[in-house]
């Protein structure tokens, strides 16, 4: 059983000043296929509240950054993307966040502590000097409690596949049901097939770090080969792909996107060429998300953390915060998450290959 416990979500207060007096939100009508009214409301990574209408303080189910807030007809706040919106569509508008054009951004929603309470201190920023094992132990028990109360996506760059213990670590990690969903490209599927054929990465022997004669073939061999059969899932009902991170996926029925990139060999098949398809895909497993891990990939972490809010409604109606942990080894790399709006994201620095095999050795010895 995992000691993890879940932060209680703070209900605002509704019936007193300023909330009491706010007005009723004002909704503005679409006039063009993916074009917001002038004075539209572009929502955060916080829970935000909207009266509809006057008393009623509505918060959308599924919330993400830089949308717009939508009234249904059943009275409920739907979040959406200028590009899905079509005329007919009344959506929210006001730039004021603290109740006066009846929309009230809740940054207090779970009470978090400020990480520095002086108005003068030193290591105030994440480095490499900055201790992280009260990171690596939080993280431990909130992966074996929302192993069976919540849904663990990890956002994977290829590196992880580019080492064999990594790349059997993570393996483990999924067999044993930590991970819920997984967002990559086509180079996460592509090299760790690549070593499940070859025992290679781009090539290179993904233990020995020699290279394999005519190494610079290996990964295009192994998309060929996929694609001959047909699907990375019929490749491993073949027994062409036996082992590793995709196999484990595969075989465990768990879900995963493979967003493609204008650099893409092959690609892989099940990569998603067109952006805005990817885009939707990796959305409706983000909206899952209770705990995000990234690792290695500044480009998709970047991506998952916009579409990604700070908190979930459950099905039972709670509400809880959504963890998100960003795993590289450069600070700039880190760093650019949070300068990218996702405010709440955590960031370990260290090599990731590390970072996988101490997590296998910790979570499936308590498993």
């Amino acid at each position: 059983m995992s000691s993890f416990k879940l932060p209680e979500f703070r209900t605002p207060d509704f019936t007193v000043p300023p909330l009491s007096d706010a007005p009723a939100v004002q909704f503005k009508e679409v006039q063009r296929v993916g074009v917001a009214p002038q004075g539209y409301h572009a929502t955060s990574i916080y829970p935000e509240f909207f009266q509809v209408p006057k008393g009623q303080w509505v918060l959308p189910k599924h919330s993400r950054m830089d949308c717009v807030a939508v009234l249904q007809h059943d009275g409920t706040v739907a979040v959406r993307e200028f590009r899905l919106l079509e005329p007919g569509d009344l959506v929210a508008c006001g730039r004021r966040e603290n109740g006066e054009d009846g929309i009230f951004v809740h940054v207090e929603a779970f009470g978090w502590e400020y990480a520095v309470s002086e108005k003068f201190a030193f290591r105030t920023r994440i480095s490499r000097e900055t201790s992280f094992s009260y990171d690596y132990d939080e993280l431990y028990n909130l992966l074996e409690h929302d192993r069976e109360n919540g849904f663990l996506l990890w956002v994977l760059g290829p590196a992880v596949a580019f080492d064999k213990n990594s790349r059997d670590s993570l393996a483990a990690i999924i067999d044993e049901g930590f991970v819920h969903g997984v967002l990559a490209g086509n180079a996460l599927a592509t090299h760790d097939i690549e070593a499940a054929i070859f025992g290679t990465a781009l090539g290179q022997d993904i233990y020995t770090k020699r290279h394999a004669h005519l190494g610079h073939y290996k990964h295009l061999d192994a998309i060929n080969l996929v694609r001959e059969a047909g699907s990375i899932e019929a490749a491993v009902e073949k027994g062409m792909i036996k082992d590793g991170i995709m196999a484990s996926l595969v075989k465990r029925g768990t879900p995963f996107v493979l967003a493609g990139s204008i650099r893409d060999d092959g690609p892989m098949p099940a990569v998603i060429a067109d952006s805005a398809q990817a885009q939707d895909a990796m959305r409706a497993l983000a909206r899952k998300a209770t705990t995000v891990i990234t690792m290695a990939t500044q480009l998709h972490s970047i991506a998952v953390g916009n579409m990604t809010p700070s908190y979930r409604v459950m099905d039972n109606g709670a509400v809880r915060p959504v963890y998100f942990f960003v795993i590289d080894m450069s600070e700039f790399a880190a760093n650019k998450l949070a300068d990218r709006g996702s405010l709440t994201a955590r960031s370990i620095l260290t090599n990731t290959q590390d970072f996988v095999v101490n997590l296998r050795r910790k979570l499936i010895r308590k498993s």
